[in-house]
C-alpha cells in the first residue's frame, strides 16, 4: 500500500492509515527496502539511512525493552530527548505497545518541568543523560524510574528516582509485544503540552484520528515520492504531523537535530529533501543569509511557511520552491490550508471538509464578512479535534464553550471564503483609536535587513490607550540604528503603527516550545535602555488631506 484510502469527512479513517502500529507494520510489509528515514547529523558525518523494514525492526526491539521496564497498554511514558534516532524509535515503540507518548521539550527545567511531571501521571521517563540532572531539586509527580539512552557514565543519584541505562534486547520477544486489545483510532496517542505563554502548560489529549486529520489527510503536497525534512522538534505536533504524514503515505523522511541557518541547505542537499515545514522565523533567517550563486541548487520543491508573512513570496523568488501554508495548533487538525501560488500576507487558506469555522465576536455571535473576530472551530468527524486537556476539565470547558473550540486567534474572511490570520486576540494593540496587528507590524520590522527577530507589544500611554514597543535583535554582524529603523517603517506602515519605543536586545525570551513570550516583554515595559522617538524629537503626523476639491477651488459649486 502506498497511498491513503479515501475517507468521508464524517468517517473514522481505517487503522492501517491512522494507528501508528498498524501503519508501520503495513508500510514495512508493502515496501520493506524503501528508504523510510534519513538522519542528517552534521556536515562531517554521512547521512544515516534506515529502510522501512529496519525502522520497524528497531521499533519492535525498543518496544520489547520498554515492555521489560513495565510499560503496558494505556500507560503514559515521558520522552525527553532531542531529534534523532533515539527519540523517533522510542516514540514509535511507546505507541507500538499501545501506550501514550508524552514528549517533553528539551528546554524544560525548573517549575515548568515540575508541572509537567506532576500533570502527566507517568512513572517512567526515557531521557538523554545530559538532561537528567535538571530533575534534581524539583518534585517528580509519579515519576520513579528514568532510563537514559546513551551508554557511559550515568548521572549522579537523584533521591526518589531509579536511573539506569536503556538496553535494547538482542532478539524480539513476540509475547512482550502482544496487546490486550487492538489500538483504536480514537485512542489517545499522545499528550502534547502547550507552550504555556500565559500560564502553566496544558496537556492536550491527542488521538490517532486527530493526528491523521492533521497530517496525512491535510498534507496534499506530500506523496510517496517525496522526502519530507523534519526541521522542527518532534516533541511538537508541528513536526509530528509531518512524520505521521510521511509514514502514512509511504514517503521518506529526513531529520536534522535542530534548525540552524548555516546547516539547513547542506542538510537539504545531502538528504534529497523535497518538502519542509518552516516557521516564519526560520524562513526569515534563511532570507537574511547572504545571497549565494547556488541558492536554487537544491531538491526542495515544496515549502510550507507558517504563518505566511509578507516576506514569504521572497522565499519562492529567491529559492524557487512552491509555497504552501497551513493553519494549525495542538488542539485542532489543520482546518485551513493554502497553496501553491499564494501571495497575500496572513493568508491561512480555505476550510477543509471535516470542519466548520466561524469568526465571532466576544459573545460568540458571527461577525459580517470582512470584519475581524475570533476564529472558532468544530468538526464533523468524531475525535478530529483534541479530546480535552488532561486533568484540566475547567480549561477544556472554557475552550469548547458553546460547542466550538475557541482558538484565541483574530481572523477575517473575505467574500471568496479565504481566511486571514490577523493576530492573537491578546496581542492586538489599540493605539489612539486604531487597532494594530502585532503580526503585521513584526513582519514589516523583520523586513529591515539588519533585523533578525522582532516583537511588538503594547505598553501604557500617558495620554490614552497604548503605545507601541518593538523589541528587536540584530542579524549577526549588523547594527540597528533605532532612528533609522523608525524612518524605514514610516515609509512602509501607517503612522499610528510606527513604534514609539525601540529596544535592542541580544535575544528574545521564548517558551520551552520556542514561542516568543510577549507577556514577559509587556511586563518589562519601557526600560532604561529603550529608545523613545518622541524624546528624540521624532514625531509622525497623520497626512492631512484638503477638504477642498479642484472644483471648489475653481469656484464651481457641487
Amino acid at each position: 500500500m502506498t497511498g491513503l484510502s479515501p475517507v468521508a469527512p464524517d468517517a473514522i479513517p481505517p487503522v492501517e492509515d491512522c494507528v501508528l502500529r498498524d501503519m508501520l507494520d503495513n508500510r514495512a510489509a508493502a515496501h520493506p527496502e524503501r528508504d523510510c528515514i534519513r538522519f542528517w547529523h552534521d556536515r562531517e558525518t554521512p547521512v544515516e539511512i534506515w529502510s522501512y523494514a529496519q525502522l520497524r525492526s528497531r521499533v519492535r526491539i525498543r518496544a520489547c525493552a520498554l515492555a521489560e521496564a513495565g510499560v503496558k497498554q494505556g500507560d503514559h511514558v515521558l520522552c525527553w530527548m532531542g531529534n534523532g534516532p533515539d527519540l523517533l524509535v522510542t516514540w514509535f515503540a511507546v505507541n507500538y505497545l499501545g501506550a501514550v507518548y508524552v514528549p517533553v521539550n528539551t528546554a524544560a527545567r525548573g517549575n515548568p518541568l515540575a508541572h509537567i511531571l506532576d500533570n502527566a501521571d507517568a512513572g517512567l521517563m526515557i531521557a538523554h543523560p545530559a538532561l537528567v540532572t535538571r530533575l534534581r531539586d524539583i518534585p517528580h509527580g509519579k515519576l520513579r524510574r528514568v532510563l537514559v539512552t546513551r551508554q557511559g557514565d550515568l548521572p549522579d543519584d537523584i533521591p526518589g528516582l531509579t536511573i539506569t541505562p536503556l538496553r535494547d534486547p538482542e532478539a524480539i520477544d513476540e509475547a512482550a509485544l502482544a496487546l490486550s486489545r487492538p489500538v483504536n483510532p480514537w485512542d489517545v496517542q499522545a499528550i502534547m503540552y502547550t507552550s504555556g505563554t500565559t500560564g502553566p502548560a496544558k496537556g492536550v489529549l491527542f488521538t490517532y484520528v486527530q493526528h491523521y486529520t492533521m497530517g496525512p489527510e491535510a498534507m496534499e503536497g506530500i506523496d510517496a515520492g517525496d522526502c519530507c525534512m523534519i526541521a522542527g522538534p518532534i516533541f511538537h505536533c508541528g513536526s509530528t504531523l509531518y512524520v505521521h504524514a510521511s509514514l502514512a503515505k509511504g514517503a521518506t523522511m529526513a531529520m536534522i537535530p535542530e534548525f540552524r541557518t548555516a546547516d539547513f541547505w547542506p542538510a537539504i542537499r545531502d538528504t534529497g529533501a523535497s518538502v519542509v515545514l518552516l516557521l516564519g522565523v526560520m524562513a526569515n533567517f534563511l532570507l537574511k543569509a547572504p545571497a549565494d550563486p547556488h541558492d536554487r541548487a537544491h531538491p526542495l520543491a515544496k515549502v510550507y511557511i507558517v504563518p505566511f508573512g509578507e516576506d514569504a513570496p521572497r522565499f519562492r523568488d529567491r529559492f524557487g520552491s512552491a509555497l504552501y501554508t497551513v493553519y494549525n495548533m495542538t488542539e485542532i487538525a489543520s482546518p485551513l490550508i493554502a497553496g501553491p501560488g499564494i501571495e497575500e500576507a496572513g493568508l491561512a487558506g480555505r476550510v477543509r471538509a471535516p470542519f466548520e469555522l466561524r469568526i465571532v465576536d466576544g459573545n460568540d455571535i458571527p461577525v459580517p464578512t470582512g470584519q475581524v473576530g475570533e476564529l472558532v472551530i468544530r468538526s464533523h468527524r468524531p475525535w478530529a479535534l483534541f479530546a480535552g486537556y488532561y486533568r484540566n476539565p475547567e480549561a477544556t470547558a472554557t475552550a469548547m464553550r458553546n460547542g466550538w473550540f475557541h482558538t484565541g486567534d483574530a481572523f477575517r474572511r473575505d467574500e471568496s471564503g479565504r481566511h486571514f490570520f490577523v493576530d492573537r486576540i491578546k496581542d492586538v494593540i489599540r493605539r489612539r483609536g486604531e487597532n494594530i496587528s502585532s503580526f503585521e507590524l513584526e513582519a514589516e520590522i523583520t523586513a529591515h535587513p539588519a533585523v533578525r527577530e522582532a516583537v511588538a507589544v503594547a505598553v501604557p500611554s500617558a495620554e490614552s490607550e497604548d503605545e507601541v514597543l518593538a523589541v528587536v535583535t540584530a542579524v549577526e554582524g549588523q547594527v540597528i540604528d533605532p532612528a533609522e529603523l523608525i524612518s524605514y517603517l514610516a515609509e512602509r506602515v501607517p503612522h499610528y503603527m510606527v513604534p514609539r519605543y525601540i529596544r535592542i536586545a541580544s535575544d528574545l525570551p521564548k517558551t520551552a516550545s520556542g514561542k516568543l513570550q510577549k507577556h514577559s516583554l509587556r511586563g518589562e515595559g519601557v526600560t532604561d535602555d529603550t529608545f523613545d522617538r518622541e524624546a528624540a524629537g521624532i514625531r509622525l503626523k497623520r497626512e492631512r488631506l484638503s477638504a477642498r476639491s479642484d472644483l471648489t477651488k475653481s469656484g464651481r459649486a457641487l
